[in-house]
């Protein structure tokens, strides 16, 4: 009879902790004798599924184990004992079955298990005590739908452990090990293997009991002939196999050698049962072997086993010696290298990395040693000497190597040779920009300071202007001018003051400020730096930069320059900055007063004609690769490009378009000579006579050589005929191909339908609605005011203004409404039309926002035109701020009101008396055909604006 076991109760090693598998002495087997005499030690650990000393998480485990084994291999007569005290295990009809999840028990080897319930654990010391130390050992079977090859989970481990009753009697192998409990310390109990056995039935199940028939007549090996020729043959091929799995594998070297000395006294069913144990196998393999009581079959399937063993070896010893061989090539390489260095040192070749590093900066900073600062000099010998003390892997050692890399990079008191030819220089600037009378006017200024003095100090220029005038391109041209190098780079949106100040070197990845990686850049200390979109600075966490460009843009101050990183005093007093702005009233006012603005206004439709023609076309041409005899852009074009499609203050948006013409253009080009050439490729191809002649002259050359020159021949032939075709067929297609011509008739073929129209809405402009002049960032535009009656009646004096117009203008709207109250009742005492009038002011084009307080003289007269039921005065356009008393306040903006004014085909305009300067300085080609009046009072706007002797009441 047996007693079960529920398999809850045992906590089974893990799968990568295979239950160690020991050979047991038995006087009875010469074949435990040897096994007996093998000895494992605890770096024996289990690879691939062989034997290994177990442990686990109870603490004093592995002693334990040891403990018994060692006592059975000093003393085989105290480990003959272990079995002989004991009654034979045939007298005992019930045992304690324990299921194995990983592998089976054989026979003649030991396997810890745990075991944590204590009622099995007191069964089992129970059974001790009643001298009947034996238990069953029956291997686990997978569940029916479960994968073999996949290993199972934790939560799957654990359902098993629950399994009770019959349920668990159904999950056993029938064919187990009968088990010697060895020993029961804490939970972990040692299980010695004797003998093959069998279940029969189950008794019941509380405790789970089995009925068993006498196990050793059933199972005992099948009787065999030790001299058969096909068992010896099967035996000694797996002890061969094991031999050769020595050769690879070193991890049971010891055993199998210990056993193979013994052939002697071996028996064939153990020796099976030894080569299915410390093989890799699965636990499915084990137990096929362990239920194979045929010696044959048995020795066949171990033989499977190590044959397979013995090719994993193989794979093993491949891996490892391809490894090994990688690793020893390096070490090799290694080694021979430190031995080059070595020699090289001894012989005086080679330095180490600290040493060169330190030559390399002296041999750098010495030619800079006299105009080198002393301070920097200093610095420099402190960091060469901190550096040779530090150890290279140290982190503090890359930090000052890259210290150093910076400081001697400087170009300390390195200048360029500037130029002070103001002739050239003014051939330069001429040649790159076309007008900016400014612009160069400063620069020569800047030229001829430097040359009466000999030297020339650092300035800050700030260039304010719209985009596309040319501030950006012009600091190049200026650098080019002034032979200096020329360096750039942009602050817009710029938060992080470390961008120009440096990092702390303390900091991971720390790097100089911008100002310090421009001075290595260009290798001089007088470059022409450009700081682009200075208005256009951020303001973030991390401080304000334009707080820290006060230092770097302070003639005072920027002499003696620290940078974080550096932490020297750098002169920058020879460094020209110059800046560039769209609006300068965006510019923090302390920055703004270190710098001097020189304004650039928009181009004038004449200047945009002459860049046009003489610099964008030129250089677009010659990018696209067109001939000047291909193409002809006509002047008509170029005008209608400008001021239907390019209306802005700047040039780029009229690049853009002619690029775009001569895209086209060339596309155009192209297309016509394909089709030349094809067809007159059709028209060869067509004539039989010219057929002919070639054939009979390929045929004559052919017919007087022989035939691997006639081949040679074929080939030049061929070689030169392409060569030919592709000369004539440029010949064709430069004969052939028409000019294209560009006009106003055919502009929109090439850029699409003009994007402005005529900013005059009305030729004569009607009772209530005046003409003003309007400036932004873009340029000058003309802006016209409307005002209109909505309602006459006593008490209905109010005026309602539309336009998107901002607050500014809107307060105007009201001054302008008092202001022309004040003059009505001046001029025509009796009218109370702004008395009894609801008005209704607008500013077109609605969706455009405007503000500002120049329309305020143009909307005064616009309200006095509708009171007085007069137009103003034809072709007439003003500007200007008015005060309640009258007063016209200056404006802004007046090259491009003025050039916006001729756009409009303006003859007449009032501007406020104070910009009289600001008209004076304008070019002459800009104020020519104009009629321009100054005023310093409404009054004397009115008197231009409603005489009477030029008032007209025709309306458009």
């Amino acid at each position: 009879m047996l007693k079960l076991i529920s398999s809850s109760c045992i906590h089974r090693l893990n799968p990568a902790s295979v239950p160690v598998l020991r050979p047991v002495a038995d006087s009875a087997s010469p074949l435990l004798r040897v096994l007996s005499s093998l000895s494992l030690s605890r770096s024996n650990r289990y690879l691939g599924g062989r034997i290994f000393f177990c442990s686990d998480s109870s603490e004093g485990s592995d002693h334990v184990v040891e403990a018994e084994v060692k006592a059975a291999e000093e003393s085989p007569s105290k480990a003959s004992a272990i079995v002989s005290t004991y009654p034979r295990p045939e007298d005992y009809l019930t045992v304690l079955a324990l299921p194995l999840q990983h592998r089976p028990l054989f026979p003649g080897f030991y396997m810890p298990i745990f075991v944590k319930d204590p009622k099995v654990l007191a069964a089992l010391q129970e059974s001790r005590d009643r001298q009947a130390p034996y238990a069953g050992a029956f291997l686990l079977k997978d569940e029916p739908d479960s994968d073999p090859s996949v290993v199972s989970s934790s939560d799957t481990e654990k359902s098993v452990y629950d399994l009770k009753g019959k349920e668990l009697f159904n999950r056993l192998h029938d064919v187990g090990t009968l088990a010697q409990i060895s020993s029961i310390h804490g939970d972990q109990v040692i299980l010695i293997g004797h003998r093959r056995l069998r279940i029969t039935e189950m008794v019941s199940e509380d405790p789970l009991t089995v009925k068993v028939d006498h196990l050793k007549a059933l199972l005992q090996d099948k009787a065999y002939n030790k001299d058969d020729d096909i068992i010896k043959a099967t035996s000694f091929e797996v002890i061969s196999t094991l031999r050769d799995v020595l050769k690879t594998s070193s991890l049971w070297r010891d055993h199998v050698q210990t056993y193979t000395k013994h052939i002697g006294d071996f028996t064939y069913p153990r020796l099976a049962d030894f080569g299915a144990a410390i093989s890799g196998a699965n636990k499915l393999q084990c137990q096929q072997v362990l239920e194979e009581l045929d010696v044959y079959k048995r020795l066949k399937l171990t033989l499977e086993l190590v044959k397979k063993e013995m090719e994993i070896s193989k794979i093993q010893e491949s891996i490892a010696k391809a490894i090994e061989e990688k690793i020893s090539g390096e070490q090799r390489r290694y080694l021979l290298n430190e031995q080059l260095k070595a020699i090289k040192k001894e012989l005086g070749l080679e330095t180490d990395d600290k040493t060169a590093l330190t030559g390399k900066f002296r041999e750098r900073i010495e030619p800079k040693r006299e105009k080198c600062p002393p301070h920097v000099l200093q610095v420099i010998d402190e960091e060469l000497t901190k550096l040779q003390l530090l150890e290279a892997s140290s982190s503090e050692f890359s930090v000052t190597r890259n210290y150093l890399d910076w400081l001697t990079a400087l170009p300390w008191g390195e200048y360029s040779d500037e130029n002070f030819d103001v002739t050239r220089a003014q051939k330069i600037l001429d040649e790159d920009h076309y007008g900016l009378t400014d612009v160069k006017e400063r620069i020569l200024e800047f030229i001829a300071v430097g040359k009466l003095r000999g030297t020339s100090q650092g300035k800050i220029i700030c260039l304010s202007g719209p985009p596309g005038v040319g501030k950006t391109s012009i600091g190049r041209s200026i650098a080019r001018a002034l032979n200096r190098k020329f360096f750039r780079f942009s602050v817009g949106g710029l938060a992080d003051v470390a961008e120009i100040k440096g990092h702390r070197r303390t900091y991971i990845g720390a790097m100089p400020g911008k100002m310090v990686q421009c001075l290595k850049n260009v290798e001089t200390a007088n470059p022409l730096v450009l700081i682009d979109e200075i208005d256009k600075l951020g303001r973030g966490h991390a401080g304000d930069p334009a707080s820290a460009l006060l230092e770097l843009l302070d003639p005072e101050q920027n002499a003696n320059f620290l940078d974080h990183y550096l932490d020297v005093p750098i002169d920058l007093s020879k460094v020209l900055f110059v800046c560039t702005a769209n609006v300068v009233e965006m510019i923090p006012s302390p920055l703004l007063d270190r710098m001097e603005v020189v304004a650039i206004a928009g181009y004038i439709t004449d200047e945009k004609m002459h860049i046009a023609r003489d610099y964008l076309e030129k250089n677009t041409r010659e990018a696209c690769g067109i001939k000047p005899e291909q193409v002809e852009v006509t002047d008509a074009a170029l005008l209608a490009l400008i001021e239907s499609y390019c209306r802005e203050a700047g040039v780029r948006n009229l690049q853009k378009h002619i690029e775009k013409i001569y895209r086209k253009i060339a596309l155009k080009l192209v297309r016509q000579g394909e089709t030349i050439v094809e067809n007159s490729a059709l028209v060869e191809s067509s004539n039989p006579e010219h057929m002919d002649e070639n054939s009979e002259e390929v045929d004559n050359l052919q017919s007087n050589q022989p035939a691997d020159q006639s081949l040679c021949l074929d080939n030049k032939s061929t070689d030169m005929e392409v060569s030919k075709e592709r000369e004539e067929d440029k010949e064709i297609e430069t004969k052939t191909i028409d000019k294209v011509l560009v006009d106003n008739t055919n502009l929109d073929d090439f850029v699409g339908k003009p994007v402005f129209h005529a900013e005059r809405i009305y030729d004569r402009t009607p009772t209530g609605v005046v003409m003003g002049l309007a400036w932004t960032a873009m340029g000058g535009s003309t802006l016209y005011i409307e005002t209109t009656l909505v309602e006459e009646g006593e008490g209905k004096a109010s005026l309602h203004v539309t336009g998107q117009l901002g607050d500014v203008m809107k307060e105007s709207a009201q001054i302008a409404h008092t202001v022309a109250r004040a003059i009505l009742l001046e001029k025509k005492p009796g009218n109370p039309f702004f008395a009894n009038s609801k008005l209704h002011l607008h500013v077109p084009a609605g969706a455009t926002p405007k503000d500002g307080p120049s329309a305020g003289c143009t909307m005064t007269t616009s309200l006095l035109s509708l009171a007085l039921k007069k137009p103003v005065k034809k072709d007439l356009a003003m500007t200007g701020e008015v005060t309640l008393t009258g007063k016209i306040l200056p404006i802004g903006g007046v090259k491009e009101k003025t050039i916006a004014a001729r756009r409009s085909e303006v003859k007449t305009i009032i501007f406020p008396s104070a910009n009289r300067r600001d008209f004076d300085e304008l070019a002459p080609n800009v104020k020519e055909g104009l009629d321009v009046h100054f005023v310093d009072d409404y009054l004397q706007i009115f008197d231009l604006a409603f005489d009477d002797e030029k008032s007209h009441n025709t309306e458009k």
